[in-house]
């Protein structure tokens, strides 16, 4: 099994730390990620005024508005 460098470095420093070998080390790290979720902030999405001086809440729309701009 191969790992990437930053879970190889978790690996090995929780070894190191606590004296386990390479299976019981990657169980615990598994553990650790499939039981605490609630360490991540939850998602949010950010959004931003654009100012871009057209409805975009019609694609079909605010397609036309664009294609008529390119074409005159």
């Amino acid at each position: 099994m191969e790992f990437d460098d930053d879970t190889a470095r978790a690996i090995e420093a929780l070894r190191r730390e606590r004296g386990l070998g390479l299976s019981e080390a990657v169980n615990e790290l598994v553990r650790r990620g499939l039981l605490d979720p609630q360490t991540r902030p939850p998602f949010r999405q950010r959004t931003a005024p654009l100012e871009i001086g057209i409805d975009v809440s019609s694609v079909a729309d605010a397609l036309e508005v664009l294609d008529g701009a390119t074409a005159s």
